[in-house]
């Protein structure tokens, strides 16, 4: 389905009863975000909200796409996974041998199809360009303030437009923008970007780059700046396949190499000066639940900013899990299985990337495994393919188990895992928000292979195996560190242990894990997880993600290998999911904070709920996370 504007989806939501008007004044500095973290958290992803009462001429619409339904109707299907299917029969018809005329004949009409998606410009003006700014001032957007220690307002649903300036090819991307002045952003390009990449081009040029931003219009825009596609793809071909009508584009104003979408509600048009020196830029409270720290990062001066006559300011917010991103995420999921499976993965049957791992930390997939080793062949394919390069955490299961049900996947997978054998370390390029890495977008990788084994991948011993009744308080008061276990995963034939401790001296967790494996009672549970003692080990979802962003997996495990006085194996493996230091850990960057809302702001929102609209009272998710931070400030400060 096509949408004609911004507008339209908001009447599509409204109409479906996935929109909320908030008509009381909503400050965008902060408070905007905290109602929506509160929202975007209730179950299935709550409402999209509209925010008409801002301060400023233009309304604010955030978490449009903060579900599966809203989802859904984003790009006009009734089910995700119909958008894989479709590509899925595209490509076995591209890739069907084609023996007769009839045959080539038959072709015609999917080649049509093809022309029908791919963008066009068209001359004249578009609605994007009813109203002209003569003098751009980026201060009469409501550009949101997301995060107390946030380096300032940062416009963070831009759809980024540049040029490869040797070939001409269109690159459309998503990058936060925070301001600096009513004329100036920084441009928050990270290396393995293709706008990076362009940019670099430039420079070699030393010609000045023009850049394009867009905001709103067709929600199939926004979703396509976030797909992972191959370079030489264009985003609005994907955009066409999706609304089944091309994307008309117009040329801009100042600018005139650039084309954006006819339609969008908001277009910044602009330039980088590769000569120029860059702007530090951040913190930014980010999608991983974390600040991401400041960096130096190009500067992005605006020539023009031109809108709809009805312009609506679309935004997000991300954070702790989950939050409107969780869901574009599994659109992405659904929709690239195919063209993984078609093309790099033939064996893979499914996919799951859960929240807790914010993307790129844990990705689980589902093949058909008919040979020994096929689990690794997997690894290396995914681990070469795209952004699948920045997956920190790959866990293979096979046929005989779904990925649905997660309890029962874990029991399926523990059972079928020898962890001092069936787990992988690798290392190679890691997102830069990574803060876990020794050095900034380069660290460890881990594949859990849990797919049933076949002769060839299995040793003729005998492992000792968990016997049950665990005694926690024994062994936390054998180990005072250790201030929270949770051994419910045990009780429910899953073979894996979470620990809370506090670390005081360098070495401590691989000195526990060696400890606690010497007792009986621990021998024969396959994986032992450490997180920081702040972290409710109870909270299993939250544990997970706190776990998951901390851990450099080739750095952070120990591995237990060795034969007891019974002559059985005891084979078993510690990972450390624990905050990193110089002190006790030898780690030289900066750790960021977890992001968490300041207690005025939560005042706000709490004195203000009852005219929003939005139901019963919800307290702030901060409230959960406040005695988890280390010190107020987006770098962590450890006493």
């Amino acid at each position: 389905m096509a949408y004609k504007h911004l507008k339209h989806f908001i009447d599509t939501l409204e109409a479906a009863g996935e929109l909320v008007r908030i008509k009381e004044y909503v400050d965008p500095h902060l408070e905007i975000s905290e109602i929506t973290d509160r929202v975007s958290k209730m179950p299935g992803g709550g409402k999209a909200l509209l925010f008409e009462n801002t301060g400023y001429d233009f309304p604010v619409l955030i978490n449009s796409m903060g579900s599966y339904r809203r989802m859904c109707l984003a790009l006009g299907v009734q089910e995700l996974d119909d958008v894989a299917k479709e590509i899925e029969n595209l490509f076995k018809m591209l890739s069907k041998p084609k023996e007769s005329i009839l045959d080539k004949l038959s072709m015609l009409p999917k080649l049509g199809q093809f022309a029908s998606w791919m963008p066009k410009v068209i001359s004249g003006k578009g609605s994007c360009q009813e109203v002209v700014m003569t003098n751009p001032d980026l201060g009469k957007l409501p550009v949101l303030t997301c995060w107390p220690k946030d380096g300032g307002p940062f416009i963070t649903l831009p759809v980024i437009h540049t040029k490869d300036p040797n070939t001409g090819s269109r690159n459309v991307g998503m990058y936060r923008m925070q301001v600096f002045e009513k004329d100036m952003t920084g441009m928050h390009w990270h290396k393995h970007k293709v706008s990076a990449k362009h940019f670099s081009e430039y420079k070699k040029l030393n010609k000045r780059m023009p850049v394009a931003v867009i905001l709103g219009g067709d929600p199939t825009y926004t979703y396509s700046a976030t797909a992972p596609l191959p370079e030489n793809v264009d985003e609005y071909m994907l955009a066409g396949f999706l609304r089944k009508k091309k994307v008309e584009l117009v040329k801009c104003i100042t600018q005139p190499e650039l084309e954006v979408p006819a339609d969008a509600d908001f277009v910044i048009e602009g330039y980088v000066e590769p000569s120029e020196a860059p702007v530090w830029e951040g913190p930014f409270g980010d999608h991983t639940g974390y600040y991401s720290l400041a960096d130096w990062y190009p500067r992005f001066h605006v020539t023009a900013i031109t809108h709809r006559k009805d312009a609506v300011y679309p935004s997000t917010i991300v954070g702790i899990p989950p939050q409107e991103d969780a869901w574009i995420g599994k659109a992405t999921e659904r929709i690239f299985l195919a063209p993984i499976k078609m093309t790099l993965v033939p064996e893979i049957i499914d996919m799951e990337m859960p929240v807790e791992g914010v993307f790129h930390n844990l990705v689980i997939a589902q093949i058909q495994k008919d040979y020994a080793g096929q689990a690794q062949k997997t690894m290396n394919a995914m681990w070469g393919a795209g952004q699948m390069m920045f997956n920190k955490i790959l866990a293979v299961t096979d046929e005989q188990c779904g990925l649905q049900d997660y309890k029962k996947l874990a029991q399926y997978m523990f059972r079928h895992l020898d962890p001092s054998r069936d787990i992988y370390f690798s290392q190679g390029p890691m997102d830069v928000l990574d803060h876990s890495c020794s050095k900034m977008g380069f660290g460890g990788k881990m594949c859990i292979d849990g797919t049933r084994k076949f002769e060839e991948e299995t040793a003729d011993e005998t492992y000792v195996t968990y016997k049950g009744g665990l005694d926690a308080t024994a062994v936390q008061h054998a180990f005072p560190e250790i201030k929270g276990l949770n051994d419910s995963l045990l009780k429910d034939d899953i073979s894996c242990l979470l620990v809370a401790v506090e670390k005081n001296r360098a070495g401590h967790i691989a000195a526990l894990n060696e400890a606690l494996y010497k007792m009986p009672a621990i021998q024969g549970i396959k994986m032992i997880l450490y997180v920081e003692h702040t972290v409710d080990v109870n909270d299993l979802a939250a544990a997970l993600w706190r776990f998951c962003n901390n851990l450099d997996p080739k750095r952070d495990n120990f591995v237990v290998r060795f034969t007891n006085e019974a002559g059985q194996v005891v084979s078993g493996i510690g990972l450390d999911g624990t905050l990193k230091t110089k002190a006790y850990d030898n780690f030289q960057r900066d750790w960021p904070n977890i992001i968490v809302a300041d207690d005025k702001t939560i005042a706000s929102v709490d004195a203000k709920w009852s005219k929003l609209g939005l139901g019963a009272f919800r307290p702030s998710p901060s409230l959960k996370y406040k005695h988890q931070m280390y010190g107020e400030e987006a770098i962590v400060n450890v006493k």
